[in-house]
């Protein structure tokens, strides 16, 4: 039996298609951190399902993706004992994160060029010019 790709599959006779960029979790989280600088995690799922919606991010993910960001150098974290309730990690980002993200930036820069070439192509139907 073949295996059917995770991004599409056929439902009662039509193809349900998910468009995803892999890892857009990371440099949306980096983007919200530096935003935001001393946002805690809680605050950080609120963000990423405003960001996301219709989408609900896990929070056991997040924690793994912040810690292996500080653990990377992108991020740091201190805690919080100040506000009321428990103690929270507040992250900042870290030199390192910025260029990470702009890194990020520019290469969702190239895919949507990629994807927005897709589109017109798309859009413009059958009339595609054969290319040399």
């Amino acid at each position: 039996m073949r295996a059917v790709p995770r991004s599409r599959h056929c439902h009662r006779g039509r193809w349900l298609v998910r468009a995803r960029v892999e890892r857009f979790a990371e440099p949306s989280v980096l983007l919200l951190v530096r935003d935001s600088p001393g946002i805690h995690g809680a605050e950080l799922l609120e963000e990423l399902t405003a960001l996301f919606p219709g989408a609900q991010p896990d929070m056991g993910n997040l924690y793994r993706l912040l810690r292996s960001l500080e653990e990377e150098g992108f991020v740091s974290s201190e805690w919080d004992e100040e506000t009321p309730g428990p103690a929270r990690r507040r992250y900042r980002l870290n030199p390192a994160g910025e260029r990470l993200l702009s890194e990020w930036a520019a290469a969702l820069g190239r895919a949507r060029a990629r994807i927005d070439d897709f589109l017109t192509r798309h859009a413009k139907g059958g009339d595609h010019v054969p290319r040399p």
